[in-house]
């Protein structure tokens, strides 16, 4: 087997689909202007980012005014919650949130993390009595689906509860994207998306938000996204977002036929691993699987030697010691040592599939279906 012949790490980063790359190398030849500069060329790159915003402006609902470009998620997510006067959020969340939270927490902003339960799916009602604890005006933040689970989050039970005690919720629909229908986080207050996690470009990303609270600029300079977001919009990068938006419509018909391949893959090891996030609705392309007695990390190198892509946590905590928070957070700390996360995307095959399993009882050292190790 040649080497990454099969890439199961879709909710790390996704290949840029080829209308992408079509889009943005007519938009560097054509669109390379300043979209900020009144003249023509300025004003041809301004249309590509406008088009991408009015697109963006449709999928999360909201008037484009209130579309703002980031460098990605993880921007996004930093710019609606880093002037919140108190956050509810729980171990669940991305890095780029559950920091945010812990820097805010140092500077004396009140703060209350929910309690996880074992499936990793949140409970509203816990939700409700943190944000109980916190001043009237702050912030619920809830993902959509979780990154390393895929586990689908209850966004319209938590946003009824938040606007109910005067609270706005913030989703962090990165990973859902294109997997689930856009009316799932309608009752958001603000949104963070990224570009490459739906077969865009790395480097752009964007936060969608309504009603009464705007966020405050994290940068000061010129008066581009409303002065909320200064900075050049790099018109090449909109027109791949564009392009990678406009598929997101069936995308969820695409992703749930991904879901037998999933369930076949989880199948295979249900003798030798647990299924992290099992019994509550979940992404049809992402699993969790924790291993007994091995190394989450030890599996990931040795897959990859064999030419088999996979992860253990989130690609953003790639590097660090430490096993998952959300895993830990879930099921406690030996399973999260364990943990394997593997990712399929619209371009996975059965055959990938065989071929992974096949990998991963080798590294194993056991046959298929052989829990003993003699097989």
């Amino acid at each position: 087997m040649s080497p990454a012949s099969v890439y199961l790490d879709w909710n790390a980063t996704t290949p840029p689909h080829p209308l992408v790359l079509v889009a943005m190398a007519d938009a560097a030849a054509s669109a390379w202007g300043n979209p900020a500069s009144t003249h023509q060329i300025g004003r041809q790159a301004r249309v590509l980012v406008e088009d991408a915003r009015d697109k963006l402006a449709e999928i999360c609902a909201v008037h484009a005014r209130d579309v703002l470009f980031t460098s990605g998620g993880t921007e996004a997510n930093n710019l609606a919650l880093s002037d919140a006067p108190g956050l509810a959020l729980s171990r669940l969340e991305h890095p780029s949130v559950t920091r945010v939270a812990e820097r805010l927490q140092a500077r004396g902003v009140p703060v209350v993390w929910v309690e996880i339960p074992p499936c990793g799916r949140v409970d509203a009602e816990a939700y409700r009595e943190a944000l109980q604890a916190l001043p009237r005006g702050s912030v619920a933040a809830l993902m959509a689906a979780n990154h390393e689970t895929g586990v689908l989050q209850p966004l319209e039970a938590v946003a009824l509860v938040a606007h109910d005690l005067g609270a706005t919720l913030h989703v962090d629909a990165v990973q859902a994207l294109g997997k689930i229908v856009p009316e799932s986080w309608r009752f958001a207050d603000s949104l963070a998306i990224a570009a490459h996690k739906i077969r865009g470009p790395k480097g752009i990303g964007a936060l969608a938000f309504r009603g009464p609270r705007v966020p405050k600029p994290l940068l000061v300079g010129g008066s581009q996204e409303r002065g909320l977001r200064p900075g050049t919009v790099d018109p090449v990068a909109a027109a791949g977002f564009l392009a990678a938006l406009r598929r997101t419509g069936d995308g969820p018909t695409r992703y749930a036929a991904l879901g037998p391949l999933r369930n076949d893959f989880e199948r295979a090891f249900a003798t030798v691993a647990r299924v992290n996030g099992e019994g509550v609705p979940r992404l049809p392309h992402v699993s969790s699987l924790s291993f007994t007695g091995v190394s989450g990390d030890e599996l990931v190198a040795a897959l990859d030697l064999l030419g088999v892509c996979v992860s253990s946590g989130s690609a953003c905590s790639a590097g660090t010691t430490e096993p998952s928070t959300v895993i830990t957070g879930m099921v406690g700390l030996e399973r999260a040592r364990g943990a394997v996360r593997v990712s399929l995307g619209e371009s996975t095959t059965a055959d990938q599939i065989e071929s992974a399993k096949a990998m991963l009882w080798r590294v194993l050292g056991r046959g298929p279906g052989d829990p003993s190790g003699n097989g």
